[in-house]
């Protein structure tokens, strides 16, 4: 299936590792050229690495911001940057930030603070840029790697949960607010999946049960009824179709990926 994405412009927040990452090399594999913006000028450095030693022959496909996207200004620089060296943005997505999972007595109103700063902020901040630029031009594409928590309260994962469900009803209002300037809107809820950041989702979750890391692993996947983990590139699959041409009639979408591990219509 050919995905219509060769030589369009895609940047992706919290691209240097985990799902953006995996993202980045699918949107290379497609022939675009992607600009990668965290707030780590190392992890930029290696995940250009990685991409390089996949795609040799990518460099010039390749741009990399470093960006603390809780601050508006810092993300409308690295926008600027990024369409200085690769031209407008074709299709944005959003994939950095995660608000710290803690147990509910841990938490206090700071923790509800943060959690937002840390994933609903830097989202919009750069979201709201670019979806008024693609409204503009008339076309773009949006996708929003969001998470499972903003639909099942998890004890855990309040806060960032919290967060999660603001960026799924931003996510569909802009669907529709955007949809005749000729721009698409989706969302992407991955459950567990294989990177980093599900280390400390297990932590907080072995104290809150007083259960070591491994057994709050096996807990996690014996839940889930495909019996494993989600891959990064498994969601990152999804992101590209959201992102293309052959999705050119989905937009508002919330896509559900949790191997079944919460079975629900809506």
């Amino acid at each position: 299936m050919d995905l219509q994405l060769t030589q369009q412009h895609v940047l992706i927040t919290g691209g240097s590792k985990g799902i953006g990452l995996a993202c980045a090399l699918g949107f290379l594999r497609e022939g675009a050229r992607v600009s990668l913006v965290s707030r780590s000028h190392a992890n930029l450095d290696i995940a250009r690495q990685n991409l390089l030693a996949a795609f040799p022959d990518a460099e010039g496909r390749i741009g990399a911001f470093a960006a603390d996207l809780q601050l508006a200004a810092q993300a409308a620089l690295a926008l600027e940057q990024a369409e200085r060296l690769h031209g407008e943005v074709d299709v944005l997505v959003n994939c950095a930030g995660a608000a710290q999972r803690t147990p509910p007595e841990e938490l206090c109103a700071q923790a509800w603070h943060d959690a937002m700063n840390a994933k609903f902020f830097t989202y919009l901040n750069m979201m709201d840029p670019v979806v008024k630029k693609m409204g503009q031009r008339g076309r773009g594409a949006i996708v929003n790697v969001v998470g499972a928590g903003g639909k099942v309260a998890s004890p855990i994962h309040l806060p960032g949960g919290a967060a999660n469900a603001a960026l799924m009803l931003v996510s569909a209002g802009l669907a529709a607010a955007y949809g005749p300037r000729g721009v698409r809107v989706n969302a992407v809820n991955p459950g567990a999946t294989v990177t980093d950041r599900l280390h400390s989702g297990l932590e907080a979750a072995a104290r809150l049960n007083q259960i070591s890391v491994e057994q709050a692993l096996s807990r996690v996947t014996k839940n889930i009824p495909l019996g494993r983990l989600a891959q990064p590139e498994e969601i990152a699959n999804a992101v590209l179709f959201l992102a293309s041409g052959c999705a050119s009639y989905v937009t508002g979408a919330i896509l559900t990926m949790d191997g079944a591990a919460t079975p629900m219509v809506v």
